[in-house]
């Protein structure tokens, strides 16, 4: 089969591996239709690098048709259609029942001390073969895979496997008042879901922050107050002049590791990636930072007694907090992997309901064949051709 293959710093390839087969009894394999480019994947595309091995499949935002079960899964049969969470979890351990599918106890990957495995995401998440290929192996299979519904088009539901949940988490996190104000920093696809995601939950007011003239525009379009950080020299400033002074209620950081403005952080990043492999996964693991001016401005922006949820990903392990004003303002702070699993109740009717209230279907801006993997990761980061979200099709 033809999949999305890594093999260093920017370098992406298409190429024919073997076909996944049965390995495990709770194994599924299905034929994939559709699989999204994450931001997360940007991550290995650029910084991540000394986690991967070269070869290694790419993709967590996989859905497509079920080809063939092991003994032990069933309640999936050949044919039927299905979104594949990130995490693989097994739905009946300690953590699982708990809804905290992300640390399913069953597959964490102990020896990195890290949660519950993860698609196509590194050795420190077990090293899974990803969903950005012809066919995924799918461990796990008689709790994991979401079934969905014949006829609507895959952009219906392919958001399941990791963008709504992911978004619906944030703002659950974020616990935004009925008819308060929630601030989004960072409008990629988790932001810009967030975005919408508040309002349909009752947000009175949304504030989204970026520099990308698209990704604002996008946002203003679904009815959000879009910031160019460009045209406002303290955010939280600006935004306190639209929240009556206070700042805040919620402050979702849907930026992460990767955010504009912090140059310690970003050449901290360059000079590991720079190392032989072995010395740069050591670095990381105990000496890491993180570009952390997104955060910081976050915690400005909040209200005391407010709450910032993060939802973009951070690595680094030595990251310098701003204790004293997190203690003095009172501030909550949630974070973590999404438990996909643990929203489905709450997501499966707002994207099953008359009129597409998400916007799902018009949510990708690029639906492009698998072979043009590379070109997609491409314009993707460096923000080409108004790429906001990325569907592969294979």
């Amino acid at each position: 089969m033809k999949a999305v293959t890594w093999h260093g710093k920017r370098d992406v390839r298409v190429e024919e591996v073997p076909d996944p087969k049965i390995e495990e009894a709770t194994d599924a394999v299905v034929r994939i239709t559709s699989t999204g480019i994450c931001g997360s994947d940007l991550h290995l595309y650029e910084v991540l690098g000394a986690f991967m091995t070269e070869g290694d499949i790419l993709g967590h935002e996989p859905m497509g048709v079920v080809e063939e079960v092991g003994p032990e899964v069933t309640n999936l049969k050949p044919g039927d259609r299905v979104v594949i969470p990130f995490n693989i979890s097994c739905g009946h351990c300690w953590m699982c029942e708990r809804g905290l599918q992300s640390q399913c106890e069953t597959t964490q990957v102990k020896e990195q001390g890290k949660g519950a495995a993860l698609l196509g995401y590194t050795k420190l998440y077990g090293q899974v073969p990803g969903g950005q290929a012809e066919f995924l192996r799918v461990p796990q299979a008689h709790y994991g895979p979401i079934k969905v519904p014949d006829g609507p088009p895959d952009e219906r539901f392919v958001y399941l496997s990791d963008v709504v949940p992911t978004s619906w988490q944030a703002v659950e996190y974020a616990n935004v008042p009925d008819g308060g104000t929630v601030v989004v920093f960072g409008l990629g696809p988790i932001g810009q879901m967030c975005c919408r995601i508040a309002r349909h939950r009752g947000a009175g007011q949304v504030i989204g922050v970026d520099l990308v003239p698209e990704r604002l525009a996008r946002a203003r379009e679904h009815g959000a107050t879009a910031l160019d950080t460009r045209d406002h020299k303290e955010i939280g400033d600006s935004i306190r002049q639209l929240t009556n002074g206070r700042g805040a209620d919620s402050v979702i950081d849907a930026v992460g590791m990767e955010a504009h403005g912090a140059p310690v952080g970003k050449l901290a990043h360059t000079l590991v990636g720079l190392l032989p492999q072995p010395l740069g996964e050591k670095i990381t693991e105990k000496a890491g930072i993180d570009r952390l001016s997104v955060l910081y401005a976050a915690i400005d922006s909040v209200r005391r007694g407010g709450t910032i949820s993060l939802s973009g990903v951070y690595g680094g392990m030595v990251d310098p907090m701003p204790m004293m004003e997190l203690f003095d303002k009172q501030i909550q702070l949630r974070m973590g992997q999404a438990n996909v699993r643990h929203w489905l109740d709450d997501i499966m009717p707002v994207l099953t309901a008359d009129g597409d209230p998400l916007g799902v279907e018009g949510f990708a801006t690029h639906k492009l064949p698998l072979e043009e993997a590379p070109r997609a990761y491409e314009i993707f980061q460096k923000k080409l051709d108004g790429a906001q979200k990325i569907l592969l099709q294979p």
